[in-house]
């Protein structure tokens, strides 16, 4: 792999990955570290490109960040884990649990999204006129050039069709705001498509794990103890 992942670990027992959103990093997830470490082994991971992980040369796109996460499993000689993904993070844990069921015990999808339909406009069209701006400019600036790789993220990823989601296997747990950017009913579509999963909205918005820790992580224990 062209990169080293910036990585925090803590507690022991089954491993359990945290995967945080589009330009955030494994900090995101302050608030569930600690009380995931009491019951398992966390690895709060920063995606390529994002918080300490270097960009590399490898594709910048969700699908890329998955095959990440693979590699990062293999050179830890962690066989198998449950994975808790937000907002992009939910988008990579829901690429890789299709691409690497047998790597994965149990799924937490945190305001996912299959394509930018699934987004509230409101919230969708300033992230794609920033994109325009951004690439407009990239080839003459750094700058520029890394905010159109992750406005890009937003705009041309997953793109994921619902009845793919027909091949994830593993138990999942479907989870947003009440008040998500994320449409309530694409929300809904992703858990009805899912074979073996729970849907649960928290009050709250986009950023509930972030701002709701205990009643984020009551729900997220329950869901891997049960």
């Amino acid at each position: 792999m062209d990169i080293e992942h910036f990585y925090i670990e803590k507690g022991q027992g089954k491993p359990i990955f945290l995967l945080h959103g589009n330009g955030e990093n494994s900090t995101y997830f302050r608030g569930q570290i600690d009380a995931l470490a009491k019951h398992y082994k966390v690895f709060a991971i920063d995606t390529r490109g994002h918080g300490k992980t270097p960009r590399g040369t490898m594709p910048f796109t969700i699908r890329q960040f998955a095959d990440d996460l693979l590699g990062f499993m293999d050179k830890h000689q962690i066989e198998k884990a449950h994975i808790l993904g937000f907002s992009d993070g939910a988008n990579i844990a829901m690429i890789f649990a299709m691409r690497y069921p047998d790597r994965l015990d149990r799924l937490i999808l945190n305001g996912a999204n299959l394509n930018t339909s699934g987004v509230k406009r409101t919230t969708q069209i300033p992230i794609e006129i920033g994109y325009k701006i951004a690439r407009k400019f990239a080839d003459k600036n750094d700058s520029a050039k890394q905010n159109a790789e992750m406005l890009g993220l937003m705009v041309n990823d997953p793109n994921v069709m619902p009845e793919e989601l027909t091949s994830i296997s593993a138990k999942t747990l479907v989870i947003a705001g009440t008040k998500d950017m994320m449409k309530a009913e694409h929300t809904r579509l992703i858990a009805a498509s899912i074979p073996n999963s729970e849907l649960v909205f928290i009050s709250g918005n986009h950023f509930i794990a972030n701002k709701k820790p205990e009643e984020f992580n009551r729900v997220v224990l329950q869901f891997l103890q049960s």
